[in-house]
């Protein structure tokens, strides 16, 4: 037996809609992921079901190379509105930087990845709308990650030597 996939009618997209994000909500972001993929089948466009559906991609995030990286940032390049596309490409960052320290990644590593974050949040905040401060608290968040003594950031810095031509492999 053919196994095709159906499609839902447009009808349906609101409805389909409240279903990812459910999913999101139950930390089941395959199921969301599957949910916004038939969407975009009908409406490629649909700017709500390409947030969550970026974001539930992030939410699958291990912090290692199966990580889906790129194919998140040419979903959240798909949005149309310039602010959402830098205040989720943020959160893509953040996630990532996240992922990628509670899988025990150096912070030579990490500290890259929340810088890019913070860029793109600070760039998002110059044309939010007015009343909007989501790109200001994820801003914050990742402060006080970094601000965090837990993790050794500072000692990481000052212990950081330069690569010497003597340190190079023999040729």
């Amino acid at each position: 037996m053919e196994y095709k996939l159906k499609h839902i009618s447009t009808a349906g997209i609101p409805e389909a809609i409240a279903k990812a994000e459910l999913y999101r909500t139950l930390n089941e972001p395959e199921e969301a992921e599957s949910i916004c993929h038939d969407i975009l089948a009908v409406d490629p466009k649909h700017q709500l079901a390409l947030r969550i559906l970026g974001l539930a991609l992030t939410d699958q995030f291990t912090g290692g190379a199966s990580d889906r990286v790129r194919e998140i940032e040419e979903i959240f390049h798909r949005l149309g509105d310039p602010y959402e596309r830098l205040y989720y490409a943020g959160i893509l960052y953040e996630r990532r930087a996240k992922a990628q320290f509670n899988a025990g990644q150096p912070p030579h590593v990490l500290l890259p990845l929340f810088e890019q974050a913070l860029h793109t949040f600070a760039e998002a905040e110059k044309i939010s709308p007015s009343g909007n401060d989501d790109a200001i608290l994820r801003w914050n968040r990742c402060v006080r990650l970094l601000q965090n003594r837990t993790y050794v950031w500072d000692v990481w810095e000052q212990e950081r030597t330069p690569l010497h031509i003597e340190d190079a492999p023999p040729t």
